[in-house]
This record gives structure tokens, sequence and C-alpha cells, in this order.
């Protein structure tokens, strides 16, 4: 992954409503070259997606914002945060570069915007258009979403409590449970990761933004529909022993959207493009060749 440093770097900001949002853009802007939208998890940022950076400029006008709470951007104290407004920025950030058009690649936390903003095409009230999706581990099912332990508790009314005591050592805790056995995140990601989180006093909204939870539940309906309804390709690329959201997803997705496209990735966890980003461009990749998407 780039180092967090030479990220940080090259981050822009802009005001969207009131906050203002860490964003990066890169690559080709030629109209010959199409716009990739990146969607970041929790409570990670769009660091994770450095790992594939490089590579996918070569084909993309790359875009990834840090959404509201997450990573460089503001991180409101008293704000109740929601998907739909995060669906909201990433509109914004779209206008604000004069984008009309993009294929999203989301993961986790980002899946679910992701759908949100696919919902609102199929409704023709988006103010883009969105071309493919590809998604990486996240709740696209949610009665097949299976948290931590920690993570129920931070949705909980005790969220405060766990957002105040959570420290470094319990999210290397925590990640060692969702990656795959031989591609632990190594302490130097750790540790980037924890400050990135810990930015702008981002602790002590950890339990807001877990609210998610709750909010995907209630509109899963709708955010199901989406990818039901929707004409755009899609794909989804799983790592197999992520426990939140692995093999029981990918095959519960398989029967709830018969004939769907997906990858399997055995030995992979929740972070497979962190983890094997190799094997996740091979696998983007061919799904964007099978599109004729890329030149």
């Amino acid at each position: 992954m780039t180092p967090l440093d030479e990220w940080r770097s090259a981050a822009k900001f802009v005001t969207l409503g009131k906050y203002q949002f860490a964003y990066w853009t890169s690559g080709d802007t030629s109209e010959q070259s199409p716009t990739l939208l990146l969607i970041h998890g929790f409570p990670t940022s769009s660091w994770d997606w450095s790992a594939l950076w490089p590579h996918l400029q070569t084909d993309f006008h790359v875009v990834a914002l840090d959404m509201l709470g997450f990573g460089l951007s503001d991180k409101p104290a008293n704000h109740r945060y929601s998907l739909f407004e995060q669906a909201d920025f990433q509109e914004a950030v779209m206008e604000h570069l004069g984008l009309s058009e993009a294929h999203i690649l989301a993961h986790d936390y980002g899946d679910t915007v992701a759908q949100e903003l696919i919902a609102r095409q199929n409704e023709h009230q988006l103010s883009f258009s969105i071309k493919s999706a590809v998604f990486l581990n996240g709740g696209l099912l949610p009665s097949e979403h299976r948290p931590l332990l920690i993570q129920k508790l931070a949705a909980s009314p005790l969220g405060a409590l766990v957002s105040a005591v959570f420290t470094r050592d319990k999210l290397k805790a925590s990640f060692d449970e969702i990656f795959g056995p031989e591609t632990k995140a190594s302490d130097g990601e750790i540790a980037a990761h924890w400050k990135l989180i810990t930015e702008n006093g981002g602790r002590r909204v950890m339990h807001r933004l877990m609210q998610y939870i709750p909010e995907r539940r209630r509109h899963g309906e709708r955010w199901v529909a989406a990818l039901k309804d929707t004409i755009i390709p899609l794909r989804i690329i799983i790592g197999a022993e992520d426990p939140i959201s692995g093999s029981h997803l990918f095959k519960a997705y398989q029967k709830e959207l018969p004939g769907s496209d997906g990858v399997l990735l055995e030995n992979i966890g929740h972070y497979p493009h962190t983890e094997a980003p190799q094997r996740v461009l091979d696998a983007f990749e061919a799904f964007h060749h099978k599109h004729k998407i890329t030149r």
C-alpha cells in the first residue's frame, strides 16, 4: 500500500454542504478514459484503495472520497450519520468534478452507499450515470450480514462507551478475526489505519457511524431490490474466509440473484483489496474486459 504520508500529501479538499472532505483523483481525464468511483468501507478510508490505485489509474480516471466521519474528512461529533447522506456526498463530489458518468468499485459500508446510488438511478433520480458496479465483501444482503460482537455493542446504547475504550490493539484484534489466515494486516498497516480513524477526533464518532447496521436492516428491501432491478453489469468479488460477509454471503447472493456474476477468493478475508490486490485486480479487469469497458 502507498505510504500514508505520501497518500495524505496527494489529498485534495472540498467543502460539500457544511463539511470539508478529502478526496483523490488520478489517471487520464480525457474522454477516452472512463471514470471509476471508489467507495471505501467501515471503519477505514480511501487509503484502502492505494494498493490498487497505481494500476487502476492506467485505464481509468479514478476518484475516491473519504466519507463523512472517515479518514481525513470532517467528523462532526453530534451528527446523525446516514448512508443516504453519504450517497448524497458521492453525488456532490461527482458534480464538483464535472463528471456525468462512472463505474463503481465498492467495499463493505461503501457497498450499501453504492446500492443507494443504483436505487436512485433505477428511479431516474441520480445526478450522474452509473455504467457498472463491482462489490467487495459487504452487507449486500442485510439478512446475511454477521457483525462482530464489538460492532453489535458499538451500535447498541453502549456505543459511546465502546468508542471511548476502543484502542489500536482492539482494532488489530478485530482485523485479525476478519482477515484471511495468511493475509493479516501488518503492524504498519494497523498503525496507519488507526491514525486515519482517530484523525479529527474520529474515535468519538465510531458508534454514531455504526448506526449503518440498523439503517441497513430498515432499508434492506430497497437496497436488495436495487440490485435486482438494475440493468447495469454487476460483479461481486468476495473473500471467502470473512466471517462477516464471506462465503455465506456469496452463496446467498447467488441464490437471491440467479445467474449473478461472482468470484470467490479462497483463503482471503474481509479486505480482499489489501489482502490480495493482484487477485482482485485480475477479477476486476476480467469483468471490465468482458463488458468491453476498458481499452
